[in-house]
């Protein structure tokens, strides 16, 4: 997104009522989906960094009074006409250029509205993890993006829900393999070929170890298994499923994805 761009023009767009209001919680599983693989945001657990980071992208323009109906907007608006590749530094490379309409319609609306809520907003403290060398490799490749993991605070539907998924897993061996070759065994609801199959290249063989282990270890255990962790998402409960400064909206969700295992 060309958000640098966009955020410029606020005094422009600033009280026109430029979005149509969507749900929140909805808009927060498809970010986990769509954005959360290119774009870091705290409420949403995500650290990529191929795409600006959002909060940064809205702090300042949020302190500044932008309301969370023009912050919609500039994100539609973005969604709609992203930056061209030929536009980014360099050669161009599609690869780093966001693809237009990645999302649309009543979609659009709903990720809009979630990012304007939580995008910069400082009352939004992220995920809460267990002090455990796993959740930190957990947290890094975005496993809470598509998959739902109570001690991990995440909240993501895209994949199978690992606190009944990794149980039923049992070992060590059964559980490497749902992250390394996620194709093999798929979980009942799911179809093939959507969780990535290269973590064995992205992830170190220890930190491989370490999330293998963390995942056998809070699987299942609810959150009182992370109580007394100081992890990298904050403290208490983050806004998790729960708009900042109001309440949840019951949003649908979408099974779409693939193996056991992130």
């Amino acid at each position: 997104m060309a958000l640098a761009v966009a955020v410029a023009l606020v005094p422009v767009l600033s009280g026109c009522g430029v979005s149509t209001k969507g749900d929140f919680d909805r808009g927060k599983q498809l970010f986990a989906a769509q954005c959360s693989t290119c774009h870091a945001l705290k409420d949403a657990g995500s650290t990529s960094t191929i795409g600006p980071d959002l909060d940064a992208a809205f702090a300042q323009a949020r302190a500044s009074g932008m309301d969370p109906e023009t912050i919609a907007g500039v994100v539609k608006n973005q969604v709609e006409n992203p930056r061209p590749a030929q536009e980014t530094v360099g050669e161009p490379n599609p690869s780093i250029s966001m693809p237009a309409n990645l999302v649309e319609g009543s979609e659009l609306d709903d990720v809009a509205t979630y990012i304007a809520a939580v995008a910069g907003n400082p009352e939004v403290k992220g995920p809460t993890l267990p002090d455990d060398p796993g959740a930190q490799v957990f947290a890094q490749n975005n496993c809470a993006g598509c998959h739902t993991m109570e001690a991990a605070d995440a909240t993501g539907t895209v994949g199978p829900d690992l606190d009944k998924a990794v149980p039923q897993l049992g070992t060590d061996a059964a559980v490497r393999e749902s992250i390394v070759d996620p194709n093999k065994q798929i979980a009942p609801g799911y179809p093939p070929n959507v969780m990535p199959d290269n973590f064995e290249q992205l992830i170190s063989p220890n930190g491989l170890d370490d999330l293998v282990q963390f995942l056998l270890k809070y699987s299942g255990k609810g959150s009182a298994a992370a109580s007394g962790g100081g992890g990298a998402g904050g403290s208490a409960k983050s806004a998790g499923s729960k708009k900042p400064g109001g309440s949840s909206k019951s949003g649908g969700s979408s099974k779409s994805a693939g193996s056991y295992d992130k």
